[in-house]
């Protein structure tokens, strides 16, 4: 496993994240022990950051992997989030902050985490979040249930934002750095290198988009983006390859990115995903999928209040 460096922080993360919500099961149900198994076999092979939220099943998420990494907590650097509970649950109030972070704990099974994040910042009043959401968040830091803060979202115009007007320590982004949406790489990325903070990268598969089997129903991206990502699969599989071993190795190969997260809670998955990290791109594929793929670079979708659309 190859680890880098998140940020300005003293942590060393597999490139390979963890991501935890579908033990929360956010897309159908799971055998628990079969995840709780997953995690054993992450941290067997060197997976070390894992990825998790209260609003990721509602609670069971933060439940599970808690209970899944009992015994072996110092093997895992394990984030979660504050500030999102439920589909149009939000509160970025400072009160709520401070009491999430000790339901977190409770249901973790552990006295810190190594980071908390603000949860989809799209959602909230940006005033609040720059006045209660981190500066709660911070304090949390400096009462050592958090060794790291920082804040995630969809929308990098508000991420940009935050990180000039505070104080943290990574950010998460997720859906703009993939073999289809690039735009991350334009002004979030040197900004937050500029800043010392770390990036945390998510959703390399652009929510199903990204596979042979296409996106759900549910997915927000345009007609044209999904077409185009339909296409670059078709290339792939004409060339003998699979888009979303292509895609994740696309993202694991992005050296900004400290990890990138991967959604699992099944061996199958894991070991399908590990194989991706020594997995070589044919130079003339990804050629092929950048002309296809190119005219929806910056193809986004709207998430979160009018007020801070990109």
């Amino acid at each position: 496993m190859e680890y880098r460096k998140l940020g300005s922080t003293d942590l060393e993360v597999s490139i390979l994240g963890f991501g935890a919500s579908p033990l929360g099961e956010e897309f159908g149900a799971i055998d628990p022990a079969e995840g709780e198994r997953v995690v054993h076999e992450a941290l067997d092979n060197g997976v070390n950051y894992f990825d998790t939220a209260p609003f990721y099943g509602r609670t069971l998420s933060e439940t599970r992997l808690g209970r899944a990494l009992k015994g072996r907590r110092d093997q895992a650097i394990v984030g979660t989030k504050c500030c999102r509970y439920d589909v149009d649950g939000f509160d970025f109030s400072a009160k709520r902050v401070t009491a999430s972070i000790d339901e977190s704990l409770g249901r973790l099974q552990t006295d810190y985490v190594d980071v908390l994040l603000v949860h989809d910042v799209e959602f909230g009043d940006r005033r609040q979040i720059l006045e209660e959401a981190i500066p709660a968040a911070l304090r949390v830091k400096e009462a050592g249930k958090a060794r790291y803060v920082g804040f995630s979202g969809l929308q990098l115009g508000m991420l940009e934002s935050l990180a000039v007007e505070s104080e943290v320590d990574l950010v998460l982004s997720y859906a703009r750095y993939n073999l289809a949406i690039r735009d991350l790489d334009v002004s979030l990325r040197p900004l937050l290198e500029s800043r010392g903070m770390g990036l945390v990268n998510a959703s390399p598969l652009l929510l199903g988009a990204l596979t042979q089997a296409g996106p759900p129903e549910w997915h927000p991206g345009a007609p044209e983006m999904l077409e185009a990502c339909a296409k670059a699969a078709m290339a792939c599989a004409e060339s003998g390859a699979d888009i979303a071993q292509v895609a994740l190795k696309f993202c694991l190969d992005y050296q900004p990115a400290a990890t990138t997260l991967v959604g699992m809670s099944a061996r199958d998955q894991l070991r399908t995903n590990l194989a991706a990290a020594d997995f070589e791109i044919d130079p003339a594929l990804l050629r092929k999928l950048g002309t296809i793929l190119e005219p929806v670079a910056a193809m986004a979708w709207k998430s979160g209040c009018a007020e801070n659309q990109d």
